[in-house]
């Protein structure tokens, strides 16, 4: 048998037993965990090391690492399968949430959050690439919204019992870190046992890929992970340094959004189906050059919360810059291609907390009237976007570009030059 032939693979007649199951229940794995780290992460690190701006930026600059090596993603697939991988990643996720509470202290918590990050960024790259592969591309932007919303109401669970953990039961952020972590582990161990090896209808490329017509998507991602630092980053260090919010109050902010992610997420992607990726796109990078503007000036700490409330909707229109890339990709490109815009994503990712940690300490509107930068440049950006040149698979096409290579002429200009 030829290596890159597709064994065939039942599929299972327990409705349950599916893709779509598989990613969902991944994703409430995810959302528990994160949602967990990251709702706590603000108050925890302030009480109990005792961080500054500096402090918090060095923290999710080391966070990032791993995301700039996501790359490194395809050559574990010579290994294990994307399936497996997912299952791998999603428990180092689960055991560094569970470990965080029970080193409080700055070197402590760097390595607890690199451990749990490796997992994360490995997970959402084999995400995306499994979710691109799994979904039919005019199903995708559909179905990502639906597991948006899976993911939303679970992170809304978490939230709510953060809350009912501090406030009602007085927990200590040990025992809730525990609880997330060892939660999430649980349920991956599920996900291992119950489901079925999923078939792939494409076997994919296990080399780097960089394409030509793919610069543009590449561009995009890189300015969406430099945006969405400073969102994850600051946004949330804003609310507790400046307007002293309380954990409760920051996880009550989280369960806004996602009451809001959970029943307006499906619609974006139905909406985003409708009106293509380009208009999406003008759409969340109008919205975001006002949020980070309103960020840099708000005095007031209502309105710096209706800011981040917005901020996180705008975000979840996200999913058009994946069926973008669907749209235009070689489906065999898809494994490789995820890896390599994650770790593109994460160039600025990996330099933005640190630095911009920094310019915190002297000016903290100046971090968000760089946001507004990042997000004026990517909507001019988006205005390029062009879905009419997806990719059409043909022999000819199957021999263009290099191993790690950029495309020298567009499929057509090849068939032409057959011609």
């Amino acid at each position: 048998m030829k290596s890159n032939e597709v064994i065939p693979q039942s599929i299972p007649n327990n409705k349950w037993q599916s893709p779509f199951v598989f990613l969902a229940v991944a994703s409430v794995v995810m959302a528990i965990t994160f949602a967990a780290w990251m709702a706590m992460l603000n108050n925890f690190v302030i009480e109990r090391a005792a961080f500054s701006g500096a402090e918090i930026g060095m923290l999710h600059s080391l966070r990032e690492i791993p995301g700039f090596l996501a790359f490194t993603a395809v050559f574990v697939l010579l290994v294990f399968t994307e399936q497996v991988f997912a299952l791998v990643s999603l428990c180092l996720l689960s055991i560094g949430v569970a470990l965080t509470g029970i080193f409080p202290s700055i070197y402590g918590l760097y390595a607890t959050t690199v451990l749990m990050s490796i997992g994360f960024h490995y997970y959402e790259t084999i995400n995306t690439s499994l979710s691109l592969q799994w979904f039919k591309k005019d199903e995708a932007a559909e179905k990502l919204g639906k597991l948006m919303s899976i993911k939303s109401a679970a992170s809304l669970s978490c939230y709510a019992l953060i809350w009912l953990g501090f406030s009602v039961l007085s927990a200590s952020y040990q025992v809730m870190y525990l609880f997330f972590g060892i939660s999430g582990l649980l349920l991956t161990l599920w996900l291992a046992f119950s489901m079925p090896k999923f078939p792939m209808e494409h076997v994919q490329h296990k080399k780097l890929i960089l394409r030509k017509r793919y610069s543009l998507f590449y561009f995009l991602t890189f300015l969406s992970g430099a945006r969405r630092q400073i969102f994850v980053v600051f946004a949330g260090f804003l609310m507790v340094e400046k307007f002293g919010y309380s954990v409760q109050q920051v996880t009550f902010l989280y369960m806004i959004n996602h009451v809001i992610n959970f029943f307006l997420a499906p619609k974006i992607g139905k909406w985003i189906a409708k009106v293509g990726e380009r208009r999406a796109l003008t759409v969340e990078y109008t919205g975001l050059i006002i949020v980070f503007v309103g960020y840099a000036l708000v005095e007031s700490a209502d309105v710096a919360a209706a800011l981040y409330i917005i901020d996180h909707l705008f975000f979840a229109m996200a999913i058009a810059l994946k069926t973008y890339f669907q749209k235009i990709a070689d489906p065999k490109d898809i494994a490789s291609s995820a890896g390599v815009s994650f770790s593109i994503n994460h160039i600025a990712a990996v330099v933005i907390p640190a630095a911009f940690g920094l310019i915190w300490l002297y000016d903290a509107s100046l971090v968000f009237y760089a946001g507004a930068g990042f997000a004026i440049v990517s909507l001019l950006a988006s205005q390029f976007i062009n879905t009419r040149s997806s990719f059409i698979p043909t022999n000819i096409s199957e021999v263009s570009g290099s191993d790690l290579g950029l495309e020298k002429d567009s499929q057509l200009s090849q068939v032409k030059g057959q011609g």
